[in-house]
């Protein structure tokens, strides 16, 4: 089954906050393989936005640093898993440790 990753991304590691950052990286991973990584700039950010964006590019899951609770909340009803606690790292670093079942996460680093 393929699987589209999204990670908010900010001058190339994993924004701390999933609202702020500047762009999204999306890998696309088949046969648990990354076979593409393409960078997209998400639109204005206001709450409720990125979920519903995020989802129209088909990802099944989102690995953050930190994300608040209604973020998660809107990706669930979406259908879609998240991660929070992804260390600062770049994208397929992150993807990589995820997939072979490395990625160690952290306490969630947004609070509200």
């Amino acid at each position: 089954m393929a699987k589209k990753i999204a990670i908010p991304m900010e001058n190339g590691k994993v924004s701390s906050h999933f609202g702020h950052c500047a762009y999204f990286a999306i890998a696309t991973v088949k046969e648990s393989k990354i076979v593409d990584i393409t960078e997209h700039t998400p639109p204005k950010h206001e709450p409720g936005v990125y979920p519903r964006w995020v989802a129209s590019l088909g990802v099944t899951d989102v690995i953050a640093a930190g994300m608040g609770q209604r973020a998660i909340n809107l990706f669930h009803e979406q259908k879609i898993n998240v991660f929070v606690g992804a260390p600062l790292e770049g994208a397929r670093e992150i993807v990589e440790k995820f997939l072979a079942g490395k990625l160690e996460l952290s306490a969630n680093c947004c609070d509200h």
